[in-house]
């Protein structure tokens, strides 16, 4: 390997200048310019996307239906004004009861509808009517047809009453109760006798009977589409808790446990650990409780008051069961690991002191991470919002995904290559620092990431979201084609079956190889992605005894730690997600598990962005010590004591890998 020596040395100033004698090689170029190019592209692509979206999409076609006229139930600009009429109501029961036959061509969608305010009830003594919006003749005005419980029967004319009891307008009788699921009102399938005496008295149409018109509408409001629309719906309603459970909880945890890492790191391993583990049983119990396997908090696809003795499943709660079992699987596997790693927390600690005092040091590591913390911030709640006009409108959703993806991987590469910067100018300053240049080391390295190695970050993130998807989809792939856990019989199936397999170790293993030493060899070397990579690969390899005794248990710690911020996301998303405001009326949620686990993911990134500074503080220091000792026959001549101490102590090391 060619030595690295002349490249790294003593801070560099903030102009490329030298600071105090041996630099960081200057003398740099621009890499992976293409792929820069590429994900500058990339951008301009997403936001012409997200332009069609803002102007075709609106996100109340998540929640709520249409009416007859072609108006989103619920929409202040329709004509009339709906925003108070959320509520969508089949009018005409026959066409439901049509629509749920098997092989009639006529479909829920083409019946007739109207959005109102509640869903309307059969009368105990007379026959309540449901007319269509005051027009015409009609001489009232839309407050005035909603105080009268939609009813205008009596102004109509001998024909129009006629029309009426054709079933055919404008007026429609009200026979079956009905109930507010999600928004649209979930005929019950027992019509009420008193009404349906007096339709028949007033000479009104033979109207059907039947389970079927129940379960066509079940079916409707219950169908993938439409619950995967509400999950999308539950997020937007919910960004109060994202912003607080998925942004601010996150960083304000974060930043605690730097601090206590930075002052208390004999503790933190253990204190980590204990609190895993509380955190992991916490957020299982609040799955059981919404499951409705503990307690009496499970959640329901009705909305608002309604008969205690009417019950409507909803897909939702069986996903919750899922979640709950998946949980506590979790659970059982977090308890096990935990009594597994605590005899190897020691080695953990030793390498967390060497960060702890590398940050200790580099004051500006701390403050750093509100940089990409900010941007990401900004780019999240943009993104979000085009990504729900862009759902609703069915515009190019998946490019719009992949792009969020690409992107948050591009910022966390940044964030790392720029620590992974600074903290190499301080191991190769042999750990010599003052206060007048403590916070150069992170202004140079962002000067160097955004003049020279943008393009092979950008690479490398491509790559990280590339192999992702990849591995999704051939897992998709391979679970569809996997029949009763066995082999396809045919060729072709058999074929695709161990292909896939074979990607996925091969996608598994690309995964693991380009991972976060290429941006530490960027940050040092200026090499482009691949060669960076290659260097870090080798690197490794000759030194993987070295580096596992003390890496690998430190590296569980971290993201231990990591989980503990983004559960304890979770847990206070499910708080805040278990009050009035998300649990009635137009802001009720269909299901917590779409706002907690985006409270999650978020909460997840942002402690990355955090606990990356000890993580790349920790990589970029035993690395730079592997090479430092290649260079010079075995002893390290620019480590700090501390790290000497830490990778040499063999009594030590053979101790607790016993």
């Amino acid at each position: 390997m060619r030595p690295l020596g002349p490249v790294i040395g003593r801070y560099p100033s903030s102009d490329g200048g030298q600071l105090g004698g041996g630099v960081i090689k200057q003398n740099r170029k621009c890499r992976d310019v293409v792929f820069l190019v590429t994900f500058v592209a990339f951008w301009i692509g997403m936001i012409v996307n997200s332009s069609f979206g803002f102007n075709k999409g609106n996100p109340l076609r998540l929640n709520h239906g249409l009416d007859y006229k072609g108006n989103l139930c619920g929409d202040r600009h329709a004509n009339p004004n709906l925003r108070e009429l959320e509520l969508r109501y089949w009018v005409n029961p026959n066409q439901v009861h049509e629509s749920g036959l098997k092989n009639s061509a006529f479909k829920l969608a083409d019946a007739r509808s109207i959005c109102l305010l509640d869903c309307p009830i059969p009368a105990e003594d007379s026959l309540n009517w449901v007319c269509d919006y005051p027009d015409g003749d009609i001489q009232l005005t839309l407050d005035e047809w909603i105080d009268r419980n939609y009813d205008y029967f009596e102004f109509l004319t001998s024909d129009m009453r006629n029309s009426s009891l054709q079933l055919q307008g404008p007026c429609y009788p009200v026979i079956y109760p009905s109930v507010n699921v999600f928004w649209s009102c979930q005929f019950i399938a027992r019509p009420s006798n008193m009404s349906l005496r007096h339709w028949q008295q007033m000479g009104g149409v033979n109207i059907n009977d039947g389970l079927e018109i129940d379960n066509t509408i079940h079916k409707t409001i219950n169908s993938r589409s439409a619950v995967l629309k509400r999950y999308m719906a539950d997020i937007g309603k919910s960004w109060p808790v994202l912003i607080v459970c998925g942004g601010i909880l996150p960083l304000f945890l974060s930043v605690i446990w730097l601090l206590l890492i930075r002052h208390f790191v004999s503790g933190m391993p253990w204190i980590t650990v204990v609190l895993f583990n509380i955190l992991v049983i916490s957020v299982t119990m609040f799955f059981y409780l919404k499951a409705g396997w503990m307690g009496n908090d499970a959640v329901t696809p009705i909305v608002g008051e309604h008969d205690p003795y009417v019950h409507v499943y909803g897909r939702e709660l069986t996903h919750l069961r899922v979640a709950a079992i998946v949980m506590t699987a979790v659970m059982g596997i977090a308890i096990l690991a935990s009594i597994a790693i605590v005899r190897r927390i020691l080695m953990a600690t030793s390498v967390l002191k060497v960060a702890a005092k590398v940050i200790g040091e580099v004051q500006a590591l701390m403050i750093f991470p509100v940089i990409p913390y900010a941007i990401l911030a900004i780019f999240y709640m943009i993104w979000l919002s085009a990504a729900f006009h862009l759902f609703s409108s069915g515009i190019a959703i998946l490019f719009h995904m992949l792009g969020g993806y690409w992107a948050t991987h591009f910022f966390i590469a940044c964030s790392s290559t720029v620590i992974a910067g600074s903290v190499a100018s301080y191991y190769w300053a042999r750990g010599d620092t003052s206060p007048d240049i403590t916070f150069l080391p992170v202004f140079a390295s962002m000067k160097r990431l955004l003049r020279y190695n943008l393009g092979s970050v950008a690479l490398g993130s491509l790559i990280l979201s590339f192999v992702e998807s990849i591995r999704f989809i051939l897992e998709s792939v391979r679970r569809k084609i996997k029949v009763s856990y066995t082999t396809p019989d045919n060729w072709f199936g058999k074929m695709v079956h161990h292909s896939s397999k074979c990607c996925l170790k091969c996608v598994e293993w690309t995964i693991k190889s380009v991972n976060r030493y290429a941006y530490i060899m960027i940050a040092i070397t200026g090499k482009s992605f691949f060669k960076s990579s290659a260097i870090a690969t080798e690197l490794i390899m000759n030194n993987i005894l070295r580096i596992g005794k003390v890496n690998v248990i430190g590296d569980v710690i971290l993201s231990l730690g990591k989980l503990c911020v983004s559960l304890s996301s979770v847990l206070f998303g499910f708080l805040m997600l278990d009050t009035h405001r998300y649990k009635s009326a137009h802001n009720k949620i269909s299901s917590p598990l779409f706002p907690v686990l985006a409270c999650w993911a978020l909460g997840y990134v942002v402690a990355t962005l955090f606990f990356g500074v000890v993580e790349m503080s920790i990589d970029t220091i035993i690395l730079s010590f592997c090479q430092d000792a290649e260079e010079h026959q075995g002893n390290a001549q620019y480590a700090p004591p501390l790290l000497i101490e830490t990778l040499n102590d063999q009594n030590e090391t053979q101790r607790l890998t016993q």
